[in-house]
């Protein structure tokens, strides 16, 4: 049996038609919400349908905030 993983990562990044896309780290899980409030739903959700025995799901859930900027020089 595979040892459960202790924490999992997802990148937020702010979509380009509003909202924000979460992409976990390591595990294929993409998800998507209008707020940040709405994401962290998600984000529960999709986790829970990913792991569906609840011993294998991670204890940790970080999300990683990423806001990149473009600056002209």
């Amino acid at each position: 049996m595979e040892k459960p993983i202790e924490e999992l990562v997802f990148v937020v990044e702010e979509a380009d038609d509003g909202g924000y896309i979460a992409r976990s780290l390591g595990v294929s899980i993409i998800t998507e919400a209008d707020d940040l409030e709405a994401l962290r739903s998600q984000v529960l959700d999709a986790v829970r349908c990913h792991f569906t025995e609840e011993k294998q799901r991670p204890r940790i859930i970080r999300l990683h905030m990423v806001k990149d900027e473009v600056l002209a020089s």
